[in-house]
């Protein structure tokens, strides 16, 4: 590992946060500040660090108790559980996540929680979060409306957000239980860009008896902001003959591809001859992969010594980052699709959206679909823009970086 010289440019800070804060701050005269809360941290209570092989073992654990947990919950016969991830705190309780399926068929917004507490607690009694509903029924599986027709729905209305090259990327036959009485419906996802330029996964959901759209949502996730000055930093990368990759081999092997401003794939992993990247400006294409070469290991240093995490879906793979996406975008975005982040290059393509605080706010995205599942409309898009705010911020006062200073 080297001393990497890099350069970014100045931020603008989570407005709404800081707001935030400062209304909090306000409202509290210095008299009538609260005494410190005594109360002793119950860290049993916090998650436990697990190695990848102790996680999958849990996951395969609760997957054969599917069928048991479901009677347990008294789940209708057609209803089965699939198991999504699984929490253990220190103390032994088990969060277990399920999606739930009806018929065979998805139910979107049938989402289930089971908190188990440890066998030591002889009176703890299993609770169970419901997203929505507790039993799932319909009157038929079989659709009047056919995917074709709800394809073109969904076209239209890709159409009418002034999408570029909306096409059909797949389409499925769920149970929409999000709000109102569950029925049945097509998912429908329209690919190509935003009117920004950004990629587009428009997930649209179709009544499958009367052709009513009963929501939609993006499925990129996305956030705005300018790169920062993070001075001299340390880079983690690998030797492979007589060339340094842009690969980080201690944290899940995150690698970093040019897209030279293409705008798929993975494009070109970074490479160099001496093992420095970067000159500072944003005119040398290196510059924003060292940018965000440094916010993957910090974003994964953080929710690793925080949280005990290891990588965004806590088994020990990491994402991979993308710079130089198209030519003059203004934008970073999260893509659960690829399990990637990307970045742009700004409106002059020389200050690259690559700060640390963009870093971990759109990685958090990450965190969020692999253990929430927060789509991103409404209340739950609300919820899950906050929490990459927070966290985002948390990454950068995490690094303690002198030359960007952690800031809301």
């Amino acid at each position: 590992m080297r001393r990497i010289p890099r350069q970014a440019t100045a931020a603008g800070a989570l407005v709404a946060t800081a707001a935030l804060l400062a209304v909090g701050i306000q409202t509290v005269p210095a008299a009538a500040k609260p005494a410190p809360h005594t109360t002793p941290l119950r860290t049993g209570g916090l998650e436990a660090e697990l190695t990848p092989a102790q996680h999958v073992a849990l996951l395969k654990k609760a997957s054969k108790q599917t069928t048991a947990t479901a009677g347990t919950l008294g789940l209708g016969s057609k209803e089965k559980l699939v198991v999504k991830d699984v929490v253990k705190d220190n103390d032994g309780t088990l969060h277990t996540r399920y999606e739930r399926t009806y018929a065979g068929l998805p139910v979107l917004g049938g989402d289930v929680v089971v908190h188990t507490p440890p066998a030591s607690q002889a009176t703890g009694t299993v609770s169970t979060t419901f997203n929505n509903k507790h039993t799932i029924k319909v009157a038929t599986t079989t659709a009047s409306v056919t995917k074709a027709a709800a394809g073109a729905k969904a076209l239209k209305t890709a159409k009418a957000l002034k999408a570029e090259k909306p096409a059909t990327d797949s389409a499925r036959k769920v149970i929409w239980a999000g709000t109102g009485t569950p029925r049945l419906a097509w998912e429908t996802v329209i690919s190509g860009f935003q009117d920004d330029g950004t990629p587009s996964k428009l997930h649209v959901v179709t009544d499958a008896t009367t052709g009513k759209e009963l929501t939609r949502y993006e499925g990129i996730q996305t956030g705005t902001g300018n790169t920062q000055y993070s001075g001299t930093v340390t880079l983690s990368t690998t030797l492979s003959g007589s060339t340094y990759q842009l690969t980080d081999s201690t944290r899940g092997s995150h690698k970093t591809y040019s897209l030279n401003n293409g705008t798929s794939g993975t494009g070109t992993l970074m490479t160099d001859a001496d093992d420095v990247w970067g000159t500072g400006a944003g005119s040398n294409t290196q510059t924003a992969g060292a940018d965000a070469a440094y916010g993957a290991q910090t974003t994964w240093d953080f929710y690793k010594n925080t949280f005990g995490r290891s990588g965004i879906k806590n088994n020990g793979v990491a994402a991979y980052s993308r710079v130089h996406y198209s030519t003059a975008y203004v934008n970073a975005f999260w893509d659960d699709s690829c399990f990637c982040m990307t970045y742009g290059d700004g409106t002059s393509s020389t200050h690259a959206l690559t700060s640390l605080d963009v870093a971990g706010h759109e990685m958090s995205h990450g965190v969020t679909s692999n253990t929430a599942g927060l789509n991103y409309t409404g209340e739950s898009g609300g919820l899950n823009e906050a929490t990459s705010d927070i966290f985002g911020t948390g990454v950068e006062f995490y690094a303690n970086n002198s030359s960007d200073v952690g800031d809301y």
